[in-house]
């Protein structure tokens, strides 16, 4: 694990905080930090709080590696955070995100995934904008939207790129609740803390079944679509372009 991405535990909970002192992008290392990290919650049985420090939750993927990054750069980016998210999505204990700021595409994914989401108030977006910046929305992302995002949003997230703000994003599905920014880790540990007297057995069965379909299709599509020729494609597409 590096200083990407840390965890610590107190009892039942652990926090996990993003934080590359800069825009929160999802590069690979930060991907891999955060595998690490959640690796040692599954480990401990920890419910999750996932948050972040600075303006941004998260910049989404590193676009500098889409713009100039080798094909296998490319493809390892692309499947670690297809990887994390489809993990979140099926994590065996409850996992809370806290989102303070501005959270593109790989990191709305995975509050998407994530079972209770928090948002602080204030000036920021959270969406997916992959369209208005020419790129296609990957089918793994669309299949997560699909199961959070309400039908009338998901096809203005998903096809026109549209970005929300907290409180229009709680309507969309992004987000479960707003809260006062002093208010957000609070209310994030209050919450964790409740989920913890869950029966673990029996939440990690519910949410097999709930979400077992989907997690199966995403499963798929990952494995289908994030190969290594889909960084030798994306390669190729930029040399023509």
């Amino acid at each position: 694990m590096t200083d990407f991405a840390t965890y610590s535990r107190s009892g039942p909970v652990g926090t996990i905080v993003i934080d590359d002192g800069k825009a929160n992008v999802m590069s690979l290392g930060m991907l891999n930090a955060l595998h690490a990290a959640f690796d040692q919650a599954e480990k401990d049985k920890s419910v999750v709080i996932l948050k972040a420090r600075g303006k941004h939750f998260s910049g989404g993927f590193d676009l500098n590696v889409f713009a100039k990054g080798s094909a296998e750069d490319q493809y390892l980016m692309v499947k670690a955070g297809a990887e994390l998210a489809l993990r979140i999505l099926s994590f065996p204990t409850p996992v809370v995100t806290a989102c303070q700021g501005n959270a593109y595409p790989m990191g709305a994914f995975l509050i998407m995934s994530s079972d209770h989401r928090i948002a602080a108030e204030g000036d920021y977006r959270i969406g997916m904008n992959e369209v208005a910046i020419g790129l296609t929305v990957p089918r793994f992302a669309i299949e997560i939207a699909r199961q959070r995002l309400t039908p009338a949003y998901f096809s203005r997230a998903v096809m026109t790129g549209e970005m929300f703000g907290p409180t229009e994003a709680v309507t969309a599905g992004f987000f479960d609740r707003v809260v006062p920014v002093a208010a957000l880790e609070r209310r994030a540990e209050e919450t964790a803390q409740a989920l913890a007297t869950l029966n673990m057995a029996a939440h990690a069965a519910t949410k097999a079944r709930a979400r077992g379909a989907a997690i199966k299709m995403i499963r798929a599509m990952i494995d289908e679509d994030i190969t290594p020729q889909y960084g030798e494609d994306r390669v190729a597409g930029r040399a023509s372009a």
